[in-house]
């Protein structure tokens, strides 16, 4: 009788540990700050430029600047009618972004946030833009016209246009020659030559459908797909295998990576942000899902200060699925609990 009293006791204990580590993990994280940004309309893509420690923030028709020294807004970006995505090249000091409503790609200075230059293209809706250091190139990813427009990055000459099998999303580089890009509506993962313009590889996903959010684990090669159906995929960025699926929160449309804590963050439009842990290159285990608001959906990651930023605005039920209230606008800063 004393040995199962000790054996009962031992199971009680371990239960009630479990919960009690489980919520330690959930509660890591916490919103440290609320920023809120001029104008009304809908969002997209984030960036931060890490060497200014400036946060660029596509909001409608135009960029919302804010400052991460002082997490002030410090400017706003026009002309960019129908934005989408920033991509930023420190190295040429320029930001270019996507403007989905006229079909261009607005070059700005990093610093003075001045236009250099607009640049047209054939591509319909662009939507992701990425900037590669490898080959000195853009490419943007075109939602209705299932293509990429290559741009050179000095001198804005449009270099090709790449079919591509579907509906591009977000993209990623690997900074020596691959440019990878989900699929959305193929559930598949395309991979480019960023030297000869041409798409080598469409690896399938399943069991991940419509993938959107995309991250890139380039010391060990794997590649973080969020998708439509609550699910994030690792693939191979070699061989295209997939590695593991981990459950993500419902609604996610972006996706970030911190390679030094080694975790993965979902941004979920129903109101949570799920974390992840790397444990090994093979191994994910989901540490939680931290509340965050109704339709904050998309993310960036700061990997000087391992702060999480995303876009939302408050609900406005009379006007539509996804109206939100005038003035409401704003970035939350999410950071580790100390």
């Amino acid at each position: 009788m004393k040995t199962n009293f000790i054996a009962i006791a031992t199971l009680f204990l371990l239960v009630c540990i479990i919960p009690i580590n489980t919520q330690a993990q959930q509660t890591q994280y916490k919103i440290a700050k609320t920023i809120h940004l001029t104008g009304n309309g809908g969002w997209d893509y984030l960036a931060v430029d890490e060497v200014n420690q400036n946060l660029f923030v596509s909001h409608s028709s135009q960029v919302n600047v804010v400052s991460l020294k002082s997490n002030e807004q410090i400017a706003e970006i026009k002309e960019t009618p129908g934005v989408h995505g920033i991509a930023i090249a420190n190295d040429l000091n320029r930001a270019y972004i996507s403007c989905g409503g006229d079909a261009s790609v607005l070059v700005v200075d990093l610093t003075t946030f001045k236009t250099i230059e607009k640049v047209q293209i054939s591509g319909q809706n662009p939507d992701c833009i990425l900037y590669d250091s490898y080959s000195k190139k853009v490419f943007t990813f075109n939602g209705r016209s299932s293509n990429s427009s290559v741009l050179d990055a000095n001198t804005l000459k449009v270099l090709a246009t790449i079919p591509l099998a579907g509906k591009p999303e977000f993209s990623q580089t690997d900074g020596n020659g691959k440019i990878y890009v989900n699929i959305e509506d193929k559930s598949s993962l395309a991979v480019i030559n960023a030297t000869t313009m041409k798409v080598e590889n469409l690896w399938p996903i399943a069991p991940g459908e419509e993938p959107t959010g995309l991250q890139l684990d380039n010391k060990n090669h794997r590649l973080f797909s969020v998708c439509g159906n609550k699910l994030m995929i690792v693939t191979d960025a070699l061989s295209g295998k997939i590695i593991a699926s981990t459950p993500i929160g419902s609604g996610c449309d972006g996706v970030a990576f911190d390679p030094e804590t080694k975790r993965i963050f979902s941004s979920n439009g129903e109101g949570t942000m799920t974390i992840i842990q790397q444990v090994s290159a093979d191994e994910y285990k989901v540490l939680g899902n931290l509340e965050t608001t109704s339709g904050a959906r998309t993310i960036t990651v700061d990997k000087t200060n391992h702060h999480l930023y995303l876009s939302c605005a408050e609900n406005d039920p009379a006007g539509g699925r996804r109206a939100s209230k005038p003035d409401s606008f704003k970035i939350l800063d999410i950071a580790v609990v100390k």
